[in-house]
């Protein structure tokens, strides 16, 4: 027996096709829920809702959608799966060194079951979370994932449920955690039916996807159950450990119960129902600190969020072009000290880029409720070419990056193939199974770039298969001279956080900066362990205290003159004072 339901509170008639025979549904309730509980119905059995008589459609909720989100929907059983993960407890997240991947481009055979095969490697650099970019089925065969249209379905390419609960498995049985990436502002443009159930949506508020998801609303208790349940279902049946909500400043809502608050009260219940810890992470663009602060506390409870302005604060003083866009706002060694030792650098002051007053401080905070990174999915692949950073700031400027956010007072957020400079690229890519919508991506991408002076011509397809496989890492290379070289920089520098207590602590006040804005010099102390860049175009002396011990340079052993560290241009060094706790 398995019972078939579906949410359509305008239908006036509902069937679902199961097996290619229609079968009438009842309803629909106060909520708007049809209803029917078949026999013949057995995991593996394909069905469809028909509705008022018209096409049919794959079921909105569906676990499986084994032919595309275009497809039939497959009933799938989430009780088969043999776990083995029962003793699996995750490193805390303020102790975490997180790794965000892309399934695709991960591996050369681009799947969960292939992605298991290099988790030792990422045990040995240090990492502790993994965090895929999303893996909820979108249209085609490639992309990035933001542009889910089966929310409950895993990417059939990628190898379906079955795969992702392996790599979970998989994971776990190494001490890895997982996180997964979910889209809750907006569907795909392919392949997304909602609407031909119920309003999902709403013309209320307008976001850069068309429609807001209605939030609050006519029928919103349901859409909002929808997404709770979604979240709910990825930490309890696939045992992820964790979510990253992509950009929460697109959701839209004023109701007395933010979908945020109600989302981390019900991961808290779900944590004790579990008995294993469960966290949540923002994107969020508007550095408002409520976001990350407790529920009891006036918060929306979320455990932790992106902080862009890190980025832009220290991609800008290593990069020397032109400062556009958002990076308008940034660009001097005064706003990395003030990210460093504020988290926020926009914290209600004047934005050029806004043209008006952008945030507020977040100082009152424990900055390990923020993420610190210099490469992502977004910085990395947003821009025309996809380059990595190395491949924009060179070699020695990436490793002073790198100091950075692994001894910054956030918790650091590594991209895949950073730890060894890899050469691939991360390209935008988008497999739309419609023409017209692929023809229209390829050209809007030309024409945005166009803006910026670039050939039209050197844009990458996003459509062309050649752009997605060249954006796929080659492990080859992390043997290879300079990529070694990097590698191990980074498992130094992993070592180094994981063992050092000042390094771990994330409490305000524990950072402070100085700096020469004309020297081009920074040095970050945090209890004792100091880390001192050198941007300028001339050697910087740095004085050295009795007992202090240099732990790591990012070139050859730098010399010493007149009890001074000599820190060439585009280095940086670490140092431990005799007084610095172990």
């Amino acid at each position: 027996m398995h019972r078939f339901d579906v949410w359509a509170p305008f239908a006036v008639q509902m069937a679902a096709r199961v097996a290619g025979a229609d079968h009438a549904m009842f309803g629909p309730d106060d909520q708007g829920w049809w209803f029917i509980d078949l026999e013949a119905a057995h995991p593996g059995t394909d069905y469809g809702f028909v509705i008022d008589g018209d096409t049919c459609y794959p079921d909105p909720r569906s676990s499986w959608q084994p032919n595309g989100v275009n497809g039939l929907s497959r009933v799938y059983d989430q009780a088969a799966f043999q776990w083995t993960d029962a003793a699996f407890r995750p490193t805390s997240l303020s102790a975490a060194i997180i790794y965000e991947l892309h399934i695709g481009t991960f591996t050369p055979g681009g799947t969960l079951d292939a992605a298991i095969e290099k988790l030792d490697l990422l045990v040995d650099l240090g990492t502790t979370h993994l965090e895929l970019m999303p893996v909820a089925s979108f249209a085609g065969e490639f992309g990035w994932g933001y542009d889910g249209a089966a929310l409950f379905a895993v990417h059939e390419p990628y190898g379906g449920p079955d795969a992702l609960k392996r790599f979970v498995n998989a994971a776990h049985a190494k001490g890895l955690a997982v996180l997964l990436d979910v889209v809750y502002n907006h569907f795909g443009p392919e392949g997304n039916y909602t609407g031909k159930f119920g309003p999902y949506l709403t013309n209320s508020h307008r976001t850069p996807w068309g429609g807001a998801v209605n939030l609050e609303d006519a029928w919103s208790p349901q859409v909002r159950r929808f997404f709770c349940d979604n979240a709910l279902m990825w930490m309890r049946d696939f045992h992820i450990d964790g979510l990253r909500i992509d950009a929460v400043h697109a959701l839209i809502d004023r109701s007395e119960t933010h979908l945020l608050e109600q989302l981390a009260r019900e991961t808290e219940a779900l944590s004790s129902v579990l008995a294993r810890p469960l966290v949540l992470i923002a994107e969020s663009n508007l550095n408002y600190p409520r976001i990350v602060t407790p529920c009891n506390a006036g918060g929306f409870g979320i455990n932790a969020q992106w902080n862009d302005d890190f980025h832009h604060a220290l991609f800008a003083v290593l990069d020397q072009g032109p400062h556009v866009g958002y990076f308008a706002d940034f660009g001097k060694l005064r706003h990395l000290a003030k990210s460093l030792e504020k988290t926020f650098v926009l914290d209600g002051i004047y934005s050029r880029y806004r043209r008006r007053s952008h945030g507020r401080s977040a100082e009152h905070l424990s900055q390990h409720r923020f993420l610190g990174y210099i490469q992502n999915h977004d910085q990395v692949g947003n821009p025309a070419n996809g380059n990595r950073l190395e491949q924009i700031v060179g070699a020695d400027r990436a490793r002073i990056a790198s100091a950075m956010v692994l001894l910054a007072p956030f918790v650091p957020m590594l991209f895949q193939g950073e730890e060894w400079a890899s050469s691939s690229p991360f390209q935008y890519f988008a497999d739309h199974e419609n023409p017209y919508l692929a023809r229209s991506v390829s050209n809007g991408r030309k024409k945005e770039f166009a803006g910026f002076g670039w050939d039209p011509k050197a844009i990458p397809d996003p459509a062309d298969r050649k752009t997605f496989e060249g954006s796929k890492l080659n492990w080859n290379e992390r043997t290879h001279p300079g990529h070694a070289e990097m590698l191990d920089w980074y498992r130094w520098l992993i070592r180094l956080r994981r063992t050092t207590h000042a390094l771990n602590n994330g409490e305000p006040g524990n950072t402070t900066v100085s700096f020469d804005e004309a020297a081009g010099w920074l040095c970050m102390e945090r209890g004792g362990i100091k880390a001192i860049c050198n941007l300028g175009m001339s050697d910087y002396l740095f004085p050295l205290r009795e007992g202090d011990q240099l732990l790591l340079y990012s070139r050859l052993d730098p010399p010493m003159r007149d009890a001074a560290l000599v820190l060439a241009p585009d280095t940086i060094a670490v140092l431990k004072s005799s007084s610095a706790p172990s």
